[in-house]
Order: structure tokens, then sequence, then C-alpha cells
């Protein structure tokens, strides 16, 4: 039976029998991610004001999932920093230059290539769910405006592969460009929200992972976002 190409995270086509020929790779380190999520809090909380609404609502254990919108380059480094368990996230890989690159791998996080089915970038981040671990996930694949209007399937792939509940995240006010005294950050001292959501299950609970299931997951997915998308608008008072 012809096996159907999936659009994956990375960029390029994902399908079921590609990953199962998927190298096996060293899990990310949870200590390091730890380590990652105390430096974020000292730099979030002493360059912003954010707000946090709903922490309460992610899964203290187990596998978690976070789905975050994504419109400015501070959202990742953001949610690792407020959230309350440290987490792992997918990035690209032209991130891990310079003195970044090493402190982006002791911290956990995970290097993508976009362009290609980057299988081991997939392995390591199912190896994540499958230790228990929180894998963050911009859903939109990029930066855009941050509304989840555009979904890659790679998210119901890893929810349903990993059998892990989704948490939307709403990240509102980074994007914001007034009184900015660095153009490529938000204004020092301003408020960022972010806003957890209710988990939710992405599959239809018969862990099928077919072209067909994860089309429908997706489309699931997308609804979850936007809903919560837009109440944690009404809920901030956020545009």
């Amino acid at each position: 039976m012809r096996r159907h190409p999936r659009r994956g995270e990375a960029g390029g086509e994902v399908s079921e029998s590609s990953l199962d020929r998927t190298p096996s790779v060293e899990a990310p380190s949870a200590r390091g991610a730890e380590v990652g999520r105390r430096i974020g809090v000292g730099l979030m909380y002493g360059l912003w004001k954010p707000r946090v609404l709903g922490a309460w609502k992610v899964p203290t254990t187990g596998p978690v999932i976070f789905a975050v919108n994504h419109s400015h380059i501070v959202d990742g480094p953001m949610v690792i920093g407020v959230a309350p368990r440290a987490s792992h996230f997918l990035v690209k890989k032209e991130a891990f230059v310079g003195p970044f690159g090493p402190f982006m791998h002791a911290t956990g996080q995970l290097k993508v290539d976009r362009s290609t089915a980057d299988r081991t970038a997939i392995t390591r981040a199912l190896a994540v769910l499958a230790n228990g671990g929180v894998l963050g996930i911009f859903p939109e694949g990029t930066r855009g405006e941050g509304d989840f209007a555009s979904l890659r399937a790679g998210l119901a792939y890893f929810a349903v592969r990993g059998n892990a509940p989704i948490v939307p995240v709403a990240v509102l006010g980074s994007s914001d460009r007034r009184g900015r005294l660095l153009k490529a950050l938000p204004p020092l001292r301003s408020r960022i929200d972010v806003v957890f959501g209710d988990p939710f299950e992405a599959g239809d609970g018969s862990g099928r992972r077919t072209r067909k299931a994860l089309d429908e997951a997706t489309e699931r997915i997308q609804k979850h976002l936007s809903a919560h998308l837009d109440h944690a608008r009404r809920l901030t008072g956020r545009r």
C-alpha cells in the first residue's frame, strides 16, 4: 500500500514509513530545559512585565504539547520563562548560530531543518514526549500574524503519535511596536500576556495515524486553538 506524504513541522514532506526508519538519537536534556526555564524566568520578568493566566491548567506530569501562536521572536523564550514546567521547543536551525547554538542545545531545545523532513528532530521530539516531558511547537511553522490561521499537520502527528494532550498558549502583546527602544524587541517593561488554555486530545480516541485521521485531527486542533485565541483576546482586552 502506498504511503501518502505528510507535510511536517520542518517544512518538508514526512510520511509514516519514513519516520519508521528514523535513526535512534539521544533525547534532549531535561535538566538543561529546567536550567533554561530558570534563566528565562529572570530574563522575561526582568525585561518585561508578563501577565500569566491559566498556568494551573497545564498538567503537572506526563507528556504535554504547548501549541503557541507566533508573531514575534520573543514568544518562545517568553513561554519557556513563564510556564510552570520546563519545555523543549522545536526551533529552526537558523537560530542555532554563533554562541546561541551551544546555549540552545544545553537548555534542551530542538534544532529542526524546515527545508526537509528532519527525522532526527522528529525522533528527539517524540523522545521528549515518551519521557513525559513538555514539547513546545509553533504550529504555524514560522512567525506570522500569530492567529493560528494556517496550521501544519506536524502538530497532529506529534499529539497522536506521542499520546500527548495539547495545551493552547496565546502570547499577546509581544508584537506591539509602540515605544520600542530596540527594533527587534518588544518595548522594555511593557506588559505581555501569556494565556494557557484547557488541555485537549487531538485524536478521535482510535489511535489512527492515517492521512485522513491526521487531517481530521488538524481540523479539530485548529478549531480549539482559534477558539482559545479568541477567548484570550477577550480576557486580556487585546486584539
